[in-house]
């Protein structure tokens, strides 16, 4: 029996069925591995003899990429690159691939339906009906949603999306984003400053690096003169959960919808859980059936394109190229 190619190991992975991968690394005759694992020993022990890894929740530190001699690439499922050190990957000569667009249209959906419920306090209505309270007057005041403004921290594909979708309700939407090379049709370009100061709802859609880590804290809200409805899809360290929580009690915005958390999942102490004007979901922005299927099959393909000589699109440290151990036969680890 003909001995596999290569080996591939799925760090973690709560997807439940890895039948796309499994078609995906058959193709190619490499050996696939679903480890499930979080711990760094444990990954360096599983992982050390993989040329190429899949990767979701797990970290990859320096300490376990230099114990890694064979590994030459690694696909996230997902989109955010917080779980790798890319600084190290790239040292190493791993080249590193995320799947930057499969999710969408339905993170997108998960802010507006957010944004919406908390405007025509959906939620709230819901548990007062089911605690025998039918009275409007409950959930008073409830404001148009034409002729509002929602301002965007981060104007990528979902950011525009959301802008897309908004814009059908009459809404201005205005963007802070200093990476954007030039306007997109229909959106504002401003400072963050103005952002906060001139939004009645405002959601964020950036990446969390050290640049956006509390990017929203205690003052940036009490520059938001509109009480606004704050959503978060994106990533939970964003926000100043303390300070949120703060600004939730003091009123200083009027509600927020999270579908990510500092901690997930929450405390059962935590605040959020008996606040009224506010809606929680599980970091489910991310899911639909479509987009899981999407998910795995491009995350696979990323690996084997690079076992079989190929450079994909999507890497995120493409300054890797010169040294990648991918296409070097002796590849340095110093």
């Amino acid at each position: 029996m003909e001995k596999n190619k290569f080996k591939v190991v799925i760090t973690d992975c709560d997807h439940g069925s890895i039948e796309e991968e499994k078609k995906e690394f058959g193709r190619i005759g490499a050996e696939l591995i679903l480890a499930q694992i979080k711990e760094e020993e444990d990954l360096i022990r599983v992982c050390k003899e993989a040329d190429g890894l899949i990767n979701q929740y797990a970290r990859l530190t320096r300490r376990v990429l230099e114990n890694l001699p064979k590994c030459k690439v690694i696909s996230r499922y997902g989109v955010g690159l917080d779980p790798v050190d890319l600084r190290a990957a790239t040292d190493f000569g791993i080249i590193v691939a995320n799947v930057p667009d499969y999710c969408v249209d339905e993170v997108a959906d998960q802010a507006l339906s957010m944004i919406l419920a908390l405007i025509r306090k959906t939620v709230f209505f819901d548990q007062k009906v089911k605690s025998d309270q039918w009275d409007f007057r409950q959930g008073r005041p409830i404001h148009r949603i034409k002729g509002k403004t929602l301002g965007l921290i981060g104007s990528g594909r979902i950011g525009l999306e959301v802008a897309k979708r908004i814009s059908a309700f009459g809404v201005r939407v205005m963007a802070f984003d200093p990476y954007l090379q030039k306007t997109p049709a229909g959106i504002e370009l401003m400072d963050l400053d103005t952002v906060l100061k001139e939004s009645d709802f405002i959601s964020i859609h950036c990446p969390l690096n050290e640049a956006t880590r509390h990017l929203i804290g205690e003052k940036e809200f009490k520059k938001m003169a509109k009480k606004p409805l704050l959503i978060n899809t994106s990533r939970g360290p964003i926000i100043d959960e303390k300070a949120l929580i703060q600004a939730l009690v003091e009123g200083r915005i009027s509600g927020t919808g999270l579908d990510v958390l500092e901690k997930e999942p929450p405390d059962p102490q935590n605040p959020f859980l008996k606040m009224e004007n506010v809606i929680l979901s599980p970091h489910v922005g991310f899911y639909s059936e479509e987009s899981i299927h999407e998910l795995k099959r491009r995350a696979a393909k990323i690996v084997s394109m690079v076992l079989s000589g190929k450079w994909p699109k999507s890497v995120v440290n493409p300054e890797v190229k010169g040294t990648a151990r991918a296409f070097n036969s002796k590849p340095s680890v110093n």
